[in-house]
């Protein structure tokens, strides 16, 4: 059997579409994986030991264009046309021949479309309940995918939500974090969260800084265009609550942020290895970041800055595993970490840490399968 699993996105996109593609392998399925040809991209498919395809435009590379306040008012046309340009060819030729196709991230352009023109049985995935329904998601793209629908010989397409995610897309959250009872879809396909085992030590350097005095807290935006403002604020706010500070350089200046000797820049590392070791985790609420902070059982500070982050702000401060900070202030970073750093978050944080699940790629291999032979 053949199977292609893709994505167009951030980390948080493509290690989970890499822990299917493993499970699947394991399964003997001929898997290969479409995602962006950045550097830490393709590392990370190399350790996981899965063939990649790579799309031919970087990932990181459309973080040069307009900043996420602006791509918001940026021409649909352009912003759909571009990523459909950049997939389309790649993914159709991946899915020729093969038995299933799973998809997720900024693929959505083009999933349905490739599935209807190859023929190949599809499933689209999402990563938080209700992203489907986002209020992003209307007609003004329409336009750039029925243009393109049209130069390859498929019919226009009317209802542009089930175009995106097809009529009933999987959710994979983990069920403590995502009860199934808030989804809108009760009767849809869920898995807990794709966990993608990361063995890889941390660097001597981080493990000397780790080891030199009480647990920093961790400050990461992943790949998020924060203001300088708040990165600053957050590592100042941080510093007033007495802790040292490791910072994530992922998003634009965060290696300018501090070069005293309590701030510590790192690059792409294991955070399922670094996050029990820190106080707290502060970051933009990606739902792969939330994942492993709460598995590793860290409080968090959630500062959303798009997309489906201020929905995992509301759960981990729900939970009492954190705080949900979507305009922060100096001051308000002081208290959420205030609040975060109390004995009784950590306790509820470690609580929570017990029951996080780590079967959802295996589940989902299993139900890919499933669609693969009920064709």
């Amino acid at each position: 059997m053949r199977a292609v699993v893709a994505t167009y996105g951030t980390r948080g996109d493509v290690e989970p579409v890499a822990a299917v593609a493993v499970q699947l392998r394991a399964a003997e399925v001929d898997v290969r994986v479409c995602a962006p040809p950045d550097e830490e991209f393709v590392e990370l498919l190399d350790r996981a030991g899965v063939p990649m395809v790579p799309f031919g435009k970087p990932w990181h590379s459309w973080a040069q264009g307009p900043s996420t306040a602006e791509e918001r008012v940026l021409d649909a046309d352009e912003f759909v046309a571009g990523h459909i340009a950049a997939t389309y060819d790649v993914l159709a030729e991946a899915a020729t021949g093969s038995d299933v196709m799973l998809a997720t991230g900024m693929l959505h352009f083009v999933a349905r479309s490739v599935a209807e023109k190859t023929g190949t049985p599809y499933r689209f995935v999402i990563f938080s309940p209700g992203l489907e329904d986002a209020p992003e998601r209307d007609e003004r793209i329409g336009a750039p995918i029925n243009a393109h629908r049209a130069s390859i010989g498929l019919a226009p397409v009317e209802d542009i939500r089930t175009h995106l995610f097809g009529q009933q897309p999987w959710v994979a959250a983990d069920p403590a974090l995502a009860p199934e009872q808030d989804s809108a879809d009760p009767d849809g396909v869920r898995t807990p969260a794709w966990l993608l085992p990361d063995t890889r030590p941390l660097p001597d350097s981080l493990m000397a800084f780790l080891d030199t005095g009480s647990p920093p807290v961790f400050l990461g935006f992943g790949s998020m265009r924060v203001t300088h403002a708040i990165a600053s604020q957050s590592v100042e706010a941080i510093r007033a609550r007495g802790r040292r500070v490791i910072v994530g350089r992922g998003f634009p200046g965060a290696g300018e942020l501090d070069d005293q000797d309590d701030c510590f820049v790192i690059g792409e590392v294991n955070q399922q290895a670094l996050f029990p070791r820190v106080a707290a985790v502060v970051h933009h609420g990606g739902a792969g970041t939330t994942t492993a902070a709460a598995r590793a059982g860290a409080p968090q500070v959630i500062v959303p800055q798009a997309v489906d982050q201020p929905h995992w702000g509301t759960r981990v401060a729900e939970l009492g595993i954190g705080t949900a900070h979507p305009e922060p202030t100096r001051r308000s970073l002081d208290d959420a970490l205030a609040s975060a750093l109390a004995p009784g978050t950590r306790a509820r944080a470690s609580g929570v840490a017990g029951s996080i699940r780590t079967d959802g790629a295996a589940v989902a291999a299993r139900l890919l399968l499933d669609v693969a032979r009920s064709q």
